[in-house]
């Protein structure tokens, strides 16, 4: 499924074993990525990625000067490439939902959505610094803003416009998207922008299936789905074996009968052998860890019954509905810099009674981080990891910083602080913003960069999975909300539940809780625990990252229910999987067209 070319069309350029040249002998692709060419002389420009752009909305990019909103201007994940004698221009989307990455080769610029064949290509090893951050700080992925696993290679920012020289050297780039607060109702504008999105991908495929796990964010795309093609959409809920009235199931019942019949539903029932933390080192290797990599068995069972029973070629899923959709607490700290007291006393009331704890703290973290500026909080990073004090704000700070594990190894904790300090040191990209909205565009970034991961294993049952909310045009219509129509921090989706009120079932859309699967993690952690202390840490180990004895103890403390953090012990052994993954699966080979030249 990748796709890449060079900055520079010289000939004796190499490609991948397997992909096919595209319009001119720099531009490759392997599978079934859309490429959309238009030329003018001395000219050429492609939208690589689905996208909603007519024929000839595509031919006046190449007739005139590329608008700096053309990433996210049409519905979408694409990124838009200009070709030129002098070097290559590419435009990324805003989120990275369709991530770019460059690599310097031979005196010019290897450019690919893959970072893994780029990596082969230059033969870079893994970057044992973003491995670390990755374990030690899962939740501060701004840490290692544009480093990849694979050293050398590098994700091209999103939301900008960057210019890779033909003949190598230092690339240039300038950030186009800013999400400025703009006029209008939100609702409406979200729905248009998803609708758009989900009509884009029912005209590419109208045998398309949608995930409907019973929350507002998967039914929603189903529903708008079933109103998008001809025939009824096949939607499929997930669901424990033997267990058919769960709330889940019921409230994705009611949508079914809510559709008139455009919606045929099919339910998958999952056993013990569907457990998370089952068959991790039968991981399939993917560009970086995938979110679903302790899940993997779940949702792999899943995508080969719908590709086995239903002949799904495109599915849809509601991943991303939950970041966009909800304000962080750093919210709390936007009203008090705006003045807004009376509202803030009230939502932080509201989230307190929510979360069950006391207001004051909240109103005296919210009042911090409304006088800390974004240049402070991240000098300030490289302490708060390493510190051990505790921490009480509720989350309501510019980074939810969480203490370095017990188990990582000191060299691995040196390179953390290192990589905080340069990041404390680099300069802002997106300066301005308030505090909740650049959270937001941090969460998003991260979520919808490693999502691709999650296509690339669903790719491998020969199926090409799409997370609309994950659009730069549906992003870009919710992030460009003013303070003042912003939603409540304890609001349980609400600008959603407006947008889409004559799609959504009454008693569905005043929904405020979905199914947790936490309980399912910890039996899944303990039935997989002698496979976990046998290799569930060696790679991480072997590269000095942690001290895999107490790693083992902290796994064995878990698995027992002591209360302890997940995130961490999580991350890890989906990185540590991932790793297998790498070394026991064979790189992409590169080949020269000039027979008998090595690349």
């Amino acid at each position: 499924m990748p796709i890449g070319g060079f900055s520079s069309n010289r000939p004796g350029l190499p490609r991948p074993l397997g992909a096919e040249s595209i319009a001119t002998t720099s531009l490759w692709r392997r599978g079934r990525v859309p490429v959309r060419t238009a030329h003018r002389a001395g000219r050429r420009v492609h939208i690589i990625g689905l996208c909603g752009a007519g024929d000839q909305e595509l031919q006046t990019l190449a007739d005139r000067p590329v608008p700096t909103r053309a990433a996210w201007q049409w519905p979408g994940a694409y990124a838009v490439v200009e070709e030129w004698e002098h070097g290559l221009v590419l435009h990324t989307d805003p989120v990275a939902a369709l991530p770019l990455y460059a690599v310097p080769w031979q005196g010019t610029w290897a450019w690919s959505t893959s970072a893994r064949y780029l990596g082969a290509l230059a033969r870079s090893r893994v970057d044992v610094t973003r491995l670390a951050c990755a374990v030690l700080a899962p939740s501060l992925p701004v840490l290692v803003s544009g480093r990849t696993f694979f050293a050398g290679v590098e994700q091209l920012p999103p939301g900008s416009r960057v210019e890779l020289p033909a003949a190598g050297g230092n690339y240039t780039c300038s950030t186009t998207w800013r999400p400025d607060p703009v006029d209008g109702p939100p609702h409406l504008r979200l729905r248009y922008a998803l609708t758009g999105a989900v009509r884009l991908r029912a005209r590419a495929d109208p045998a398309l299936s949608s995930d409907l796990s019973g929350g507002l964010d998967s039914t929603t795309v189903a529903v708008l789905a079933s109103r998008a093609v001809p025939d009824p959409v096949n939607a499929v809920t997930v669901h424990p074996r033997g267990i058919l009235d769960g709330a889940d199931l019921r409230y994705a019942r009611l949508a079914v009968a809510a559709s008139h019949g455009r919606i045929r539903h099919h339910l998958v029932p999952l056993g013990d052998e569907h457990r998370p933390y089952t068959g991790l080192t039968g991981v399939p290797v993917t560009d970086e860890p995938a979110p679903s990599t302790l899940t993997q068995a779940r949702l792999l069972a899943q995508l080969r019954w719908m590709r086995r029973s239903l002949g799904t070629r495109t599915h849809l899923t509601g991943d991303g509905g939950d970041s966009i959709l909800f304000q962080p607490p750093a919210h709390l700290a936007d009203l008090l810099r705006h003045h807004r007291y009376i509202r803030a006393g009230r939502e932080a009331l509201g989230w307190a009674r929510l979360r069950r704890t006391a207001v004051a703290p909240l109103l005296r973290a919210a009042a911090t981080t409304s006088r800390t500026t974004r240049r402070q909080a991240r000098v300030a990073l490289a302490r708060e990891l390493t510190s051990r004090a505790p921490r009480s704000r509720g989350d309501v700070e510019w980074f939810a910083t969480l203490p370095v594990p017990e188990w990582a190894d000191p060299a691995a904790v040196r390179l953390l602080t290192e990589a905080a300090a340069r990041y404390g040191a680099a300069p802002e990209s997106l300066p301005g913003l308030d505090a909740s909205v650049r959270v937001l565009v941090d969460e998003i970034r991260e979520v919808a960069r490693t999502a691709a991961a999650d296509a690339e294993l669903a790719d491998g049952c020969g199926i090409e999975l799409h997370n609309p909310f994950l659009d730069g045009s549906v992003v870009d219509a919710v992030l460009r909300t003013p303070l003042d129509l912003r939603p409540p921090l304890h609001a349980y989706k609400p600008v959603l539940t407006l947008a889409f009120a004559d799609a959504l079932p009454t008693e569905l859309a005043a929904r405020t809780t979905k199914g947790s699967f936490e309980a399912d993690h910890y039996n899944g952690m303990r039935a997989a625990l002698p496979d976990l202390l046998h290799t569930g840490g060696t790679n991480l180990a072997t590269l000095g990252l942690i001290d895999e004895k107490r790693f083992q103890d902290h796994m064995r403390r878990a698995a027992a229910g002591v209360p302890l953090p997940l995130a961490h012990i999580e991350q890890a052994v989906a990185v540590n999987a991932w790793l297998h993954a790498l070394a026991h699966t064979p790189g992409p080979a590169w080949v020269s067209p000039v027979p008998g030249r090595a690349v």
